[in-house]
Parts: C-alpha cells; structure tokens; sequence
C-alpha cells in the first residue's frame, strides 16, 4: 500500500518536470497591454516584500515579472497571480527601478482578459484604440435608430409607459435580457477558460472535487465585499482606505443597477410616482457610480500623488465615459419623467440606452470582466491553496511513515 502512494506520488510530480516553451519576444506583445517598463526589472524582490498579500504559495508581483522577462507565455497564462494583485500601488512605489510592477499587473490582467475571449474582441480593444472607439460608437447609433423605429412605429412621444409608449417597460425588459444574455454568455465562456487554464492546465497537484464545494464561499465573498482591497495596506496615509470604498462602491453600483434592470425594470420605470423598495437602489446605485467616475477622473489628474493613476489605459477611459454618459442621462431622464416633460423623457432615455447598450455589449472583453473574473480567482487560488497543503501534508506523513 505504501508503495503504491510512493507511485502514484511519483506520477503526480512528474508534470513539474516537463519542457517549457520559451518565447523572449512576448515582452513586446504585452508592452501593447501597457506593461512598458518590465525590462527595468532586476528581480530584487522588493515589490513582493512589501506587498500585503504576497505569500510563499503566491509570490507576486515578482513572479509574474520573471515570467514575462523570459517568456513563458503558457505559466502566464495559467497563473492567477495578476489577478490576486489589487494595484493598492506600493510595489511600484517601492521598486528601485521604477519598473513600476503594479501597472505591469494591469496589463497582465488585460492581456488574461484577451486570453480567455475565445472571440478575439478584447485582445482587439486592448491593442488598437480606435477598433474599439469605432464599435463602441457603431453600436450606439445602431441601438438608437433602432430604438427611434420601434418608438415612432408602435407608440407616442409623449407616452413614456403603458399602452401606447414610446418605450414601453415590456419591450425594454425583453430588450436587457436578449443584450444581457449575450454579455454574460460570452462573460461565462470566458471564466469557464479561466477554469480550464488555472485549474487544469496550471495545477500540478492533484484537487479533490469536494474542495470546489468547500470553497465556494469565497465567491461570493470576494464579490460582494472586495474585501482583499480593503486589506491592502495604506501606510497610514489616510483613516479611510479610500479607494476600496470607491472600487466596493463602483462594484456595488453596477451589480444593483444589472438587477433593476435586468428584474425590475417595469417598477423602476413606471411613474411618475416614485416606487421607493426599487428607486431607493436606483438612486443608491447612482451615487456610488457618480462617486467613482468623480474619484476616478480627479485622481487620473493628480498623477504625482497616486503612482497608480499615473498611466491608464484608452479601455478604462472608454469605460468610464460611458459610464459617465449612463448615469448623467439616467438621473436627466429620472427627472424629466416625474416631473412630467414626457417628450424630452423619452428623447433622453434614448440616449440613454446608447451608451447603455455598448457598456454592457463590451464587459466581456473590458475591464468590466473583473467584476466576475477576481471572485473566480479568489475561488481557484483558496482550492489550489488548499489542495498543495493537503499534497505537502500527505508528503510528510508518507515520508515519516518509509523511515
């Protein structure tokens, strides 16, 4: 029986010691991603020292950095490593020689994001500025002139719901959840990739199933509290760790207001009265987003205080305009509807909807990913924990047990 498990141990251990394809030119792929300074990197160490979450299982952003020095597109590409970094900034603060490692992290999520895509879109938006600008803007007309046919065709203008509106709730309802199907097909394609590359291809050491039921607490977790961002230390420059509370407030924003659309959106639009068990939220929702597109431009304009805002990348641009568009047009057309301009409330909820449409359309291949791709990653890396500690420990006792 002993040597059985000696074996089959044996067995397990054998994929650590395989060839590894090594491609020196992948650095410049990623420098595409915004990973620019990598070359500076002379793997002291430093950014995994004072790094919070670091440990000796996950050893980043070091790691990481070595394995885009060398090349080593395929232990990138199964890694979860840039995905248990939050970019609090400190490594790229601490780093001698400002190879800034937490923007490097970024990028290497970015270029993960493409990897997982079986479209090709977000490795498209991420390396090419102006593919991306002219879908988000091919997209947007698309949806408004078909919005203004199916309004003119089958209602009035100055109906905004019921019988007779222009946009009905019944029609828009349907509408969200034929684009809201699409967007989380493609989302969940994606994370079943992410499965497949980290769980399968990246894990040498046996994961019995039972540890996917034991951990799937972390999901929700992770998601509903991002509560490893409001663990990255601060260095005591502030009492309130500020950009967790604008990133929880961001997170938070997005999943209310997906679930008022998505399920409520016939009460969250009748009026004019105000239906306050839906509204409350609508307006919750429209605080925390309006609060981190605020935060999130005036920090991208103090550069010297925050290393890192200091670069950012056309994608989160796009995404935070729209963004913008969202919820200024939201709170316009909340407005013009209870106080009874019926005709410029449904003109506003037209423009509404364009830049609703293409923000939703392009989560999947955006930044927007991370909402569904970090709680994943936070799974993944507590089964993995916990199974190379269940490998380690089985180890042992067979070692103890042969002398």
């Amino acid at each position: 029986m002993k040597l059985k498990k000696k074996l089959n141990l044996s067995k397990q251990y054998k994929n650590i010691i395989m060839a590894i394809r090594v491609n020196p030119g992948y650095i410049d792929v990623l420098d595409q991603y915004g990973a620019e300074d990598v070359q500076l990197c002379y793997q002291c160490g430093d950014c995994s020292t004072i790094c919070s979450h670091a440990d000796d299982i996950y050893r980043f952003p070091r790691k990481s950095m070595r394995y885009l020095q060398m090349g080593l597109e395929e232990k990138l590409e199964t890694s979860l490593e840039p995905w248990l970094c939050y970019y609090c900034g400190q490594c790229s603060e601490q780093c001698p020689r400002e190879a800034d490692p937490g923007e490097t992290m970024m990028s290497l999520r970015r270029w993960l994001i493409s990897r997982y895509d079986i479209t090709g879109i977000a490795s498209q938006f991420f390396r090419s500025k102006s593919s991306e600008i002219l879908t988000v803007i091919f997209i947007a007309l698309f949806t408004g002139a078909y919005l203004l046919f199916y309004g003119f065709s089958n209602g009035s203008l100055q109906i905004y719901d019921g019988e007779g509106a222009f946009l009905p709730s019944s029609f828009i309802h349907v509408f969200d959840l034929i684009i809201g199907g699409i967007m989380f097909l493609f989302l969940w394609l994606g994370a079943l990739r992410m499965w497949y590359f980290t769980m399968v291809k990246g894990t040498s050491t046996p994961v019995p199933w039972w540890l996917y039921f034991t951990k799937l607490y972390e999901m929700p977790l992770h998601f509903l509290t991002q509560k490893r961002y409001a663990e990255c230390e601060d260095n005591g420059k502030s009492k309130v760790n500020m950009p967790w509370l604008i990133h929880f407030g961001l997170a938070m924003g997005y999943t209310f207001m997906i679930v008022l659309i998505m399920i409520f959106i016939e009460p969250f639009q009748a009026g004019p009265k105000i239906q306050w068990y839906v509204h409350i939220f609508g307006y919750l929702a429209s605080v925390g987003l309006l609060g981190g597109c605020i935060y999130f431009i005036r920090q991208r304009f103090r550069k010297i205080e925050h290393i890192q805002y200091k670069k950012t990348h056309s994608t989160d641009w796009m995404f935070i305009i729209l963004l913008i568009i969202i919820v200024i047009t939201g709170i316009v057309q909340h407005i013009l509807h209870r106080t009874g301009l019926l005709e410029l409330a449904n003109i506003t909820y037209v423009i509404h909807l364009m830049a609703v449409i293409p923000w939703f359309l392009r989560m999947p291949f955006s930044k927007w990913a991370h909402l569904v791709y970090r709680p994943f990653a936070m799974y993944f890396a507590a089964i993995r924990r916990a199974a190379f500690m269940r490998q380690e420990k089985l180890v042992g006792s067979l070692s103890v047990s042969m002398k």
